[in-house]
Formats: structure tokens, C-alpha cells, sequence
């Protein structure tokens, strides 16, 4: 007898009232893996939380028989419901907390509960962030088919975790390193490399970035040039410390000419010249481009400030302005941010950098789009709509 006979397609599942599409969370890598078709609790949880739904809603729960309060809140999820205050539960006569909201345009929302004032994960959301910050949780918007920041059907190139030692630093480091389908030692690419945020791991690009993926669909579609992308931790001392501003530049510099860039050239088959290296960051780590990218001409050419800036950019980095042959070194930078942000501080900075770049006459692009504001909604959009694609472009 056939084994055939026997065997029922993953996708069908025998339910009361008919055949439904079963949703595969957490065992494929799923564009839409808070739909729960099923209507099955997540492993350790008591609840359905968030449930999202094909119209693009979303209902939150919370099972809290004692608390006194429960609000939805994070910068993300409150821009994107156009609401300036947390927004409150609804309390059940069972202690089950519930809220529904939306519809919400196709995105990743990062969000917290607040439990009688606290800000706490969503404890039935097996999506949480993991950064050098407390817990948050991440609320998945499907479109109809994989977004461009999605795993899709595509040759998928590989992520690689390397441990080394830092003698800048005096301790162990990590860095994550993409290289791209295909990867053959015997060509040379040229390498970007791609820093965090304040609170950020050097895991940020990758869990929340998607940068594998959205490098990865965008080779399948032939709009980006093979390359390896170097993703570093750029927290070299504590964000809070009091003269974090005036020590981490000069000690990221050193981390990147004596550390980073030594270990990736010796590790990788790269085109060693500063005409194949780039360098870009969000927020702390555009800051970082600007400030220590900016004054490693030697090392890079091109350059991605993502949601930050400075107010003085020719008093930060007087010997990029003063180059006379800056033009000539400079062969790709954006400066990009969220449409959401463009009044904010971060905004302004962003604004005096652009300006401070056009008096000097040095060709770039600055950009302002999208939905989001200061978070990864923009950063995945600023990495595959501009820099990601314009990285030597022919």
C-alpha cells in the first residue's frame, strides 16, 4: 500500500465546521505568524495574545484577576494608532483584560503592558525583542503575502556569531557577520558594516533589522551588489556612564581600526580599500558614522547616518569639512529618517547635518519617509529602500 495514503498535507487540518488553512508559528518561518487560525494557546501561555487578524486588527490580552490596571503602550504601536496616552483594558468578570485596536498598516510594532504602572512584556507573546534594555514585545502586521523584511523563497546567505578578544576593550566581543548566497572565497566583496542604537546588541540588526533578509530579497531581485555585511557591538562602555559622549567616540575608533576591521579582513576574502567599505549605524550608531566614520576616510568611503545627526557637524568633525578633497572621498552617503521624527530632536540634527553637508558642497541623500518614527519600522525601510541598494552601485 501507498505511504502516500497515509500522509495529510500540513496545510489542512480537519476541524469541526470544515477544512481550514492551519498558521505554522514558531515552526516555519511565517510572514504572518500571530495569525492563530487555530485558536491555540502558545506553549507555556494561558491566553491569546496578541490575536491578529486578517483585517489588520488586533486584540490584546492579559489574564490579571488582581491587577488594578492594564494599559497598551510603546512609542511604535501609539504612533502607528495616531494616540498620545497608553491606552486602557477592558477588565472581564474572569480577571481576563482585553483591548482591540486597529486596523494597523503592515509592519513589526514593538510594544509593552503597563500592570498597574509597570511596563512589562506581553507574558503571552513568544516574539520578544532581546537588546541591552528591558524586555519589549513584538507585534507582527502580515500583508497578504512575505513583506520585504520576511524570509521568502529565495537563495538565503548566512549569519555567523564570532567571539574575539578586544584588547581596546579588555574583554570578549561579539560580532555577527552576514555573507551573502554563494559566498566564494576565492572572489573578494566589499564589506559594510552596520552598528546599533544605544541599547542595542550586536543581534540588533539581525533579530529586529531583518538585515539577512531584507539583503537577501533584494539579491534575488538583482538591486544590490553582493557584499558582506559586518555587524559589530558599538556599546563600548555603558550608555548611562556620565562621559559616555566625551569617551566612546575615540574608543569606538580604536575598536574599529585595531579590532573590527583587522578581524573581519583577515577572517573574510574583502577587497581591502576604503572604496569597498562602508559604514552606517541607527541613532547612537549614526552618530558614531558621523563622528569616528567621518574621520576614518582612510577606512571608508561610504557612509549611512540613520536617525541622528548633529547640531555642529563642522565643530564635531572639523577635519571631514576642512578636507579639501573630501568630495573626491566621499562616494555614497544618506543621511535618512522616519517621517515621524522629523520635528522631533532627532530631527533637528538630522536637518543640520544635511544643511552643514550641502555649505560644503559633498554629495549626498537625505531622505525622510515612511510611517515610523525613532524605531525599527524606519531603520528596516532606510536599510532596503537606500542603503542597501546604492552601496557601489555601477
Amino acid at each position: 500500500m501507498s505511504l502516500f495514503k497515509f500522509c495529510i498535507p500540513l496545510y489542512l487540518i480537519a476541524l469541526p465546521g470544515g477544512l481550514l488553512f492551519a498558521q505554522q508559528a514558531n515552526v516555519n518561518l511565517d510572514f504572518n505568524p500571530q495569525k492563530n487560525t487555530q485558536n491555540l494557546f502558545p506553549y507555556g501561555g494561558n491566553v491569546i495574545s496578541p490575536e491578529v487578524r486578517d483585517d489588520h486588527t488586533v486584540t490584546f490580552r492579559l489574564k490579571a484577576p488582581d491587577a488594578h490596571k492594564v494599559e497598551l503602550t510603546g512609542g511604535p504601536i501609539l504612533l502607528a494608532l495616531k494616540a498620545k496616552d497608553p491606552l486602557p483594558f477592558v477588565k472581564a468578570s474572569d480577571g481576563m483584560w482585553s483591548l482591540t485596536v486597529g486596523p494597523l498598516k503592515p509592519d513589526i510594532y514593538v510594544y509593552r503592558f503597563l500592570l498597574d504602572g509597570v511596563p512589562v512584556v506581553d507574558p503571552n507573546n513568544t516574539f520578544t525583542g532581546t537588546s541591552n534594555q528591558p524586555g519589549y514585545s513584538n507585534l507582527i502586521i502580515h500583508e497578504s503575502k512575505p513583506a520585504y523584511y520576511d524570509a521568502q523563497n529565495v537563495p538565503h546567505g548566512s549569519i555567523t556569531r564570532h567571539i574575539y578578544h578586544s584588547d581596546v576593550l579588555n574583554g570578549e566581543r561579539e560580532m555577527f557577520v552576514y555573507t551573502p548566497p554563494g559566498y566564494n572565497p576565492k572572489n573578494k566583496y566589499p564589506v559594510l558594516y552596520l552598528v546599533g542604537g544605544s541599547g542595542e546588541l550586536a543581534s540588533g540588526w539581525v533579530l529586529d533589522g531583518r538585515a539577512n533578509f531584507i539583503a537577501d530579497n533584494l539579491l534575488a531581485e538583482r538591486k544590490m551588489v553582493p557584499m558582506i555585511i559586518a555587524m559589530p557591538n558599538n556599546q563600548v562602555l555603558h550608555r548611562n556612564d556620565p562621559n559616555h559622549l566625551e569617551k566612546t567616540y575615540t574608543l569606538f575608533e580604536d575598536e574599529i581600526r585595531k579590532q573590527v576591521v583587522p578581524f573581519v579582513d583577515a577572517h573574510y576574502s574583502t577587497i581591502k580599500d576604503r572604496k569597498s567599505r562602508a559604514i552606517s549605524g541607527l541613532s547612537m550608531g549614526g552618530r558614531h558614522t558621523e563622528a569616528v566614520g567621518f574621520n576614518a576616510l582612510d577606512l571608508f568611503s561610504s557612509f549611512g547616518i540613520l536617525s541622528a545627526g548633529d547640531l555642529e557637524p563642522e565643530k564635531l568633525n572639523p577635519s571631514f569639512f576642512n578636507d579639501p578633497k573630501v568630495k573626491e572621498k566621499v562616494d555614497y552617503l544618506l543621511v535618512g529618517l522616519g517621517s515621524g521624527e522629523s520635528e522631533s530632536a532627532v530631527g533637528k540634527r538630522s536637518a543640520a547635518t544635511h544643511q552643514a553637508l550641502e555649505k560644503a558642497g559633498i554629495k549626498h541623500e537625505y531622505f525622510i519617509g515612511g510611517d515610523g518614527a525613532h524605531d525599527w519600522g524606519t531603520w528596516r525601510l532606510l536599510l532596503h529602500e537606500k542603503l542597501l541598494p546604492n552601496l557601489w552601485k555601477k
